[in-house]
């Protein structure tokens, strides 16, 4: 995946554990694309303190992915409704009865790992 979607995934998910400061200088730095020294003159930090913020916050972010895998399992889950959605539309053109148990079984994985 690729590392801004990743960030934002896990901000989205996550984002609310941070305190405001932290928010604050992680969206400015990985959203509204601002350099370290813009950052730093905003916060009256050093640029070295804003880089220091931001790891440790993509670092937090990343160590609640791996407790408790809300983006893994979103993910998964999105995918599966996308096949579901491609079936559905292949079922309409075709009446196949076999496109029916598809969905029932991806449907039923979804129901499983939720």
């Amino acid at each position: 995946m690729e590392e801004k979607l990743k960030q934002a995934y896990l901000y989205d998910f996550y984002g609310e554990l941070l305190n405001e400061h932290q928010r604050r200088i992680y969206e400015d730095f990985v959203f509204n694309d601002l350099s370290l020294g813009e950052i730093a003159g905003e916060e009256g930090i050093s640029r070295q303190g804003v880089a220091d913020m931001v790891k440790r916050c993509g670092k937090k972010l990343s160590d609640y992915e791996k407790k408790l895998h809300l983006v893994e399992k979103f993910l998964s889950v999105k995918k599966d409704v996308e096949e579901i959605h491609r079936l559905s539309a292949q079922f309409h053109q075709s009446r196949d009865e076999d496109i029916v148990e598809q969905i029932e079984a991806i449907s039923n994985q979804i129901i499983e790992e939720l």
